[in-house]
């Protein structure tokens, strides 16, 4: 029987018995109505799967409006005044674009926004409430090609100015507005940073369950959260990015009914076709289907509603289906009377449209220009409970570009119009602007006692007030002194060993007690919990799940046992690091999307970090994001038994690489506390925005006690560990940070030891915050030439010590490279280039020719080249340290 159902299917054993099932079917519905219908199928399938009848599921609907036009609801607003007002939006977001590229070339997009307008406008009047809202306002993820929209509406609104709109892009001196949605560069306008592909559908999901997680542990008012709504646009071929849909799944698993993404159906990417071959839409609604969203297609307009009604066997529904979107594309790039002919393409399609001209044809609107299908769509997706809901919406990229661009494979690089073009823009949306001032392209407002002008002004004080906003500041949070960690400052205790991992995770547990900071402090870790020593917090804090915990875990009978909850503190991602990265952006941006600090430490393999997902650390920088990034088991030859693609010599080098991003590479529990105790003070109680990186070892040792007076120089990132001995003769600098600063230091002994040279050992937590006070003192220097010069932190450090100064850590030569216009002198450094490879921490740092024989070879090397000893000493030290002169360089092997 199941091995023949195609069959069956098609040739109809018994037509008489099938009308009869579908005349009953014709009677529930009309009788009882769909829902009732769709029960009494969806029983049937079920019944026959238990019978053993093969039933595949289909994730796909037919190639038409979810919402049947009957079930439209009224449209709450005066539809032809709104119009008229996003024909305005529509003309000053092309203006602006064309005016800022007449002398320049700092481009700017034209046919998103009109692909994309009327789902903007529907949102701005009717649905988006803003942050000053009394519920606390929705998130809003703006495409970020169609941002000339948003501003041309602030624009007419009165939040920005004509001359920001002309110097659009062009930020430089002050007066202009950003290419895209920028919270660094638009503190107080945009709430997240989008363009980056895929960043934007990712963070959305991940904002959405932070809300939840935030509502779930009393941190927010959970009844005005439940108001509240995340929605993220983008356009379809964003979804190629596999950030968009990567994470559709969990949003799915944990019902997150307070998220709405809208997918901008425009068929086309870049440039061409998103599917020419196929449908956009139908593939994205199976994906999200399957994955366990609710799915609205908004697909075609109003004006198509009278040929659904005059077809009463379905075949306009069939000949939807058949074309691709490569052929929708096309339609919409020529005429009505090219429609006519191979859209309409049989005898029973013409008859449909026989009575209507080429124009009325030419009218057949897609859904997403259609605010009453639009409308219908955002109210059934606020209003739907237990699943997050994705809104298809089929436009035309290029929308009233006309032959300069309209569904066309060019569309998206336009920024220019010839007058032609603008004259035809004009007379589409029926704007007042005449003949002779085409060419100027005057920016349209509305007087401020004008009816549009208060309807729009109105719909945006009934939800709350302007919108894009962001909030800069929160209430500060009273964080503990250095005192509070007074136990890491002092010396571990002989044969007490332990690792800076362990000193993170105790000065973490110490915050989750504290009785002010404590229920803000947000611990993150992918599925490398026991990794990092942090199975403790499950049973005392709990890890996060709005369902608790339904079994009982295995290990219960244990101390610290597996424990899921709906008021936990940990954030436990499992093996999604990007899932992770886009959690730790939701707390770190906690004071500005909900009015509430949260302090998030996020932990993780330090090579599955900033090298994975350097794309959020970059858009959380722009985002402004506040919090501790955790690089565990960092340095090249730390993780030594993991192989090359765990061990890490660079992410150090890449936090350099973003402005605002703090970061350490400490040795000792103390300069651990001391960091932390600054991060603490410096972006939850001073606000400040920005945030660390801080790498952490598992490495065991004993640790010293704080020298005296240390802990401003810990923070500037260059400290005075140790002096040699006041005495005539070579002397050396010494400087590392991390597991190779104890190389280092051990270097110093054998350097005295055997060959009587004298070290100064530097601790130096951070080359990376020494190089930029360097950059900075010697831009003052540059712009100041007749006052005193400023002199760098290494400079003072080093100042009245003699001797060449070698550097070692475990990083690339290139992390302590960076101090070299500050070192006055000969200066060697000693790092990790290459790829890692498993082996003992030992035979590794030998390799990378780091371990405390390199670090004393370099240094006898360095008093040989300034002429203080003798070269055979140099010799003599390859020797007796067994280093082979034809060892292979590590950066080749």
């Amino acid at each position: 029987m199941t091995g023949n159902a195609n069959v069956l299917l098609q040739t109809d054993p018994d037509a008489q018995e099938t009308q009869e099932w579908l005349d009953a079917l014709a009677a529930v519905i009309d009788n009882e109505g769909a829902a009732r219908a769709h029960y009494l199928i969806e029983k049937l399938i079920e019944s026959a799967r238990e019978e053993g009848v093969d039933i595949p599921y289909s994730a796909n609907t037919q190639y038409i409006n979810t919402i049947p036009v009957e079930q439209q609801p009224k449209y709450p607003g005066n539809p032809d005044m709104e119009i008229r007002i996003h024909s305005f939006i529509r003309w000053n977001a092309m203006a602006m674009v064309v005016r800022a590229n007449k002398h320049t070339n700092v481009g700017g997009h034209i046919a998103s926004f009109a692909s994309a307008a009327a789902l903007y406008d529907v949102g701005f009047s009717h649905f988006w409430k803003s942050i000053e809202h009394e519920t606390g306002g929705d998130l809003v993820f703006f495409q970020g090609h169609s941002v000339p929209g948003v501003y041309a509406r602030a624009f007419m609104l009165g939040r920005l100015t004509e001359e920001q709109l002309d110097n659009f892009r062009q930020e430089v001196d002050g007066r202009g507005i950003s290419s895209y949605p920028h919270p660094w560069l638009m503190p107080d306008f945009w709430q997240f940073p989008t363009v980056s592909m895929g960043l934007g559908p990712l963070q959305a999901i991940y904002q959405a369950r932070f809300m939840k997680y935030l509502a779930s542990r009393g941190l927010i008012d959970a009844a005005k959260a439940a108001q509240r709504k995340v929605w993220a646009f983008l356009g379809d071929g964003e979804t190629d990015e596999v950030e968009s849909l990567g994470a559709i799944g969990m949003a799915a698993r944990e019902r997150l009914d307070n998220l709405i993404f809208v997918i901008n159906c425009n068929l086309q990417r870049l440039d061409g076709p998103v599917r020419g071959n196929g449908k956009i839409i139908q593939e994205l609604e199976a994906e999200f289907r399957g994955a366990g969203w609710n799915v609205i297609k908004v697909i075609w307009g109003t004006h198509w509603d009278a040929l659904f009604a005059r077809d009463k066997k379905g075949i306009l529904k069939k000949r939807m289906m058949e074309c691709v979107d490569g052929e929708y594309q096309t339609f919409k790039a020529k005429d009505g009377a090219y429609v006519r002919e191979h859209f309409f393409n049989t005898p029973e399609l013409k008859a449909l449209v026989a009575d209507w001209t080429d124009d009325e044809i030419w009218q057949l609107n897609r859904g997403g220009h259609d605010i009453f299908k639009i409308f219908a769509a955002y109210k059934a997706a606020t209003e739907h409970r237990g699943q997050p809901t994705v809104i298809l919406a089929k436009t035309i990229k290029g929308f009233g570009m006309g032959q300069a661009g309209e569904a066309m494979n060019i569309s998206h690089q336009q920024k220019k119009l010839d007058l032609e073009a603008v004259r035809r823009f004009r007379d589409r949306f029926n704007l007042p602007v005449p003949d002779d001032k085409l060419a100027e392209l005057p920016y349209l407002r509305f007087a401020e006692d004008s009816p549009e002008y208060q309807y729009m002004k109105e719909r945006r004080m009934a939800l709350g007030g302007f919108l894009p906003q962001r909030r800069r500041k929160a209430e500060p949070l009273t964080v503990p002194g250095l005192e509070t960690f007074a136990a890491l400052l002092k010396a571990s205790g002989e044969g007490r060993e332990l690792s800076t991992t362990m000193a993170m995770v105790r000065i973490m547990n110490t915050l989750l007690k504290d009785k002010h900071i404590g229920r803000h402090v947000v611990p993150i870790v992918p599925d490398e919990s026991r990794t990092f020593g942090m199975e403790g917090m499950f049973r005392q804090y709990g890890i996060w799940n709005q369902d608790g915990q339904k079994y009982v875990p295995e290990d219960h009978d244990q101390l610290m046992f597996y424990k899921e909850s709906e008021t936990g503190q940990v954030l436990q991602e499992g093996i999604n690091e990007a899932g992770a990265m886009a959690d730790w952006i939701a707390a770190g941006t906690a004071y500005s999307v909900h009015g509430v600090q949260m302090i998030p430490f996020y932990i993780f393999y330090s090579m599955f970090g900033l090298q994975r997902t350097m794309d959020l650390c970059w858009a959380a920088a722009d985002q402004r994001t506040r919090g501790f990034l955790i690089g565990g088991t960092a340095g090249r030859t730390t993780l030594n038994g993991e192989g090359l693609q765990h061990e890490d010599g660079h992410s150090q080098i890449m936090a350099n690489m973003i402005p605002n991003c703090v970061s350490y590479d400490p040795t000792f529990q103390y300069e651990v506390a001391v960091i932390v105790q600054d991060g603490l003070r410096r972006m939850f109680a001073e606000q400040e925005d920005i945030y660390y990186y801080i790498t952490v070892m598992n490495e065991n040792y004993e640790h010293p006690e704080m020298p005296a007076g240390a802990a401003d120089d810990i923070l500037k990132g260059m400290y005075a560990f140790r002096k040699g001995a006041d005495k005539k003769g070579p002397r050396v600098q010494l400087l590392g940070s991390g597991t190779i600063f104890r190389e280092v230091i051990a270097a110093a002994d054998l350097l005295k030891n055997d060959w009587g040279v004298e070290a100064d050992l530097w601790g130096c937590p951070s080359f990376n915050e020494l190089t930029r006070d360097g950059q900075h003192c010697e831009r003052w220097n540059l712009l100041h030439p007749l006052e005193t010069p400023k002199k760098s932190h290494v400079e003072t450090c080093l100042e009245g010590t003699e001797g060449p100064v070698i550097a070692a850590t475990d990083y690339m030569k290139l992390y302590a490279e960076q101090i070299r216009p500050f070192v006055k002198r000969t200066y060697v450094t000693l790092g990790t280039d290459g790829f890692g490879r498993s082996d003992t921490r030992e035979k590794l740092r030998h390799f990378f020719e780091v371990d405390r024989y390199w670090v004393t070879l370099a240094a006898l090397k360095a008093l040989a080249d300034d002429g203080v000893i003798e070269r055979d000493k140099v010799a003599a030290a390859m020797v007796k340290y067994k280093l082979d002169a034809n060892k292979p360089d590590p950066v080749t092997v």
